[in-house]
């Protein structure tokens, strides 16, 4: 059975790369996994996303609406645009972090306050605080791995040996950090269960 899982951000904040890291354990663990990625204006904050599908025989990389086994919000108001694709019985997890996109840093448009309430309208989300948690771990540039550990709780994916993952996509000097973040994040997500 392929599952489906749809990661969305906003430029800079390390979507891609926990994608990446998402799509290595997955082959290494002998799945078939098909990857795709879209960089909307992503150097400028814009929005990012990538959907990543794994099973026995994976035929495509594109998520349909109403697809997702998972849906992944690195920002709020993504969260919000993503809700389509998630489906009926599926697992929304949000970083609890608010990013201005640039249509709002220009005027054009406001950051709606209440972004939480329209969602939990159509979904109970689970809010991590992963911004928050990578601080506190010491570089607030590890949300992405904690938000990565989110997801392979929530996917029961922990039988991979995500510390040897690591080891080959992260720079030694950083390794020690994005441990202790991925251990963070499926703890935080293990408390919502």
């Amino acid at each position: 059975m392929t599952k489906s899982i749809l990661l969305v951000g906003v430029g800079g904040q390390g979507t891609i790369l926990a994608s990446r890291i998402l799509t290595n354990g997955l082959m290494e663990a002998g799945y078939d996994v098909k990857m795709s990625e879209i960089h909307g204006m992503s150097q400028r904050g814009g929005s990012v996303s990538s959907q990543v599908r794994y099973g026995e025989k994976v035929m495509s990389p594109v998520i349909e609406k109403g697809k997702a086994d998972i849906v992944v919000s690195f920002e709020k108001m993504e969260a919000l645009r993503a809700l389509d694709y998630l489906k009926e019985d599926g697992t929304l997890v949000v970083n609890n972090e608010e990013i201005p996109s640039m249509s709002v840093i220009t005027g054009d448009e406001e950051y709606p306050e209440d972004v939480m309430e329209e969602i939990e309208k159509h979904v109970k989300a689970k809010v991590v605080n992963a911004t928050g948690l990578a601080k506190e771990l010491g570089n607030e540039k590890a949300a992405n791995i904690i938000l990565l550990g989110t997801i392979i709780r929530s996917m029961g994916l922990e039988h991979i040996d995500w510390e040897e993952i690591l080891k080959e996509n992260i720079k030694p000097q950083f390794l020690e950090l994005n441990k202790k973040a991925l251990k963070a994040g499926m703890n935080a997500i293990a408390c919502q269960a």
